[in-house]
């Protein structure tokens, strides 16, 4: 048996797998005729103003999302940009990118993550849509990067 510790920070059930792909609809066709997932819906998206390592990008991006049980499962594509997603892309190939936490309080769970020394590496705040999520540096151990967001609810309510 492994040694066992208490954790110092307690994070949500996972409720999303994000899998970085070369093309979103070959995977929607594998993932569905190969293991029934779905059906997927397919968005695209030009998002302005992600913060990267520290500084501003743009993409264009194209996204299936499907649930697997409580599980949603987002296929990424980037059409145009340099991202996190490009990243992982060009330095391993298709696969498991992240997990993702919903959060009540994303920047007090930040704050309590950077004592640890985990930091955000990827962020946006959608302001108008009551949404804001973090890409933290949790890949130097096990490969995955743990996205944390933060949804409210119309009348302010996570």
């Amino acid at each position: 048996m492994a040694n066992e510790q208490k954790s110092r920070i307690k994070l949500p059930p996972v409720e999303q797998i994000g899998i970085v792909v070369e093309d979103v609809e070959r995977a929607v066709q594998f993932y569905s005729s190969v293991f029934g997932w779905g059906p997927f819906q397919i968005l695209e998206y030009d998002i302005k103003g992600f913060i990267y390592r520290g500084r501003s990008v743009d993409c264009r991006q194209k996204v299936a999302l499907a649930q697997s049980g409580p599980i949603e499962i987002e296929l990424i594509q980037v059409l145009e940009g340099d991202t996190i997603w490009t990243d992982f892309l060009r330095q391993k190939g298709e696969g498991i990118h992240h997990l993702r936490f919903r959060v009540d309080d994303l920047d007090g769970m930040l704050a309590e993550l950077a004592r640890e020394g985990i930091e955000p590496v990827f962020h946006k705040d959608f302001t108008e849509f009551g949404v804001k999520f973090a890409y933290l540096n949790t890949d130097k151990i096990g490969g995955v990067v743990f996205e944390l967001i933060e949804q409210k609810q119309p009348g302010g309510k996570s």
